[in-house]
């Protein structure tokens, strides 16, 4: 299953999501959406709109299923660590 985490550099909740991530040895996509520019930027916050139907970071994506905000037990469920 592949997983991506929409995140900023900046938010503590997105880093308590990475950390946990890594510590259970999960594979995933980091896009640190505060850090891009332009058209790229722009084209990343809308498809941030579009999965998760706004703008709250961190918004982690794994296959289908989507859970926005560090939840611990929604990603220990979703991911079966």
């Amino acid at each position: 299953m592949s997983v991506k985490l929409y995140a900023l550099s900046t938010c503590p909740y997105c880093r308590r999501t990475r950390e946990y991530l890594d510590d259970n040895d999960v594979s995933y996509d980091l896009v640190e959406v505060d850090l891009l520019e332009g058209q790229e930027r722009a084209d990343v916050i809308a498809e941030v709109k579009e999965v998760s139907g706004g703008t709250s970071f961190p918004v982690l994506v794994a296959g289908e299923e989507i859970v926005v905000g560090f939840n611990k037990k929604k990603i220990k469920e979703l991911l079966g660590l």
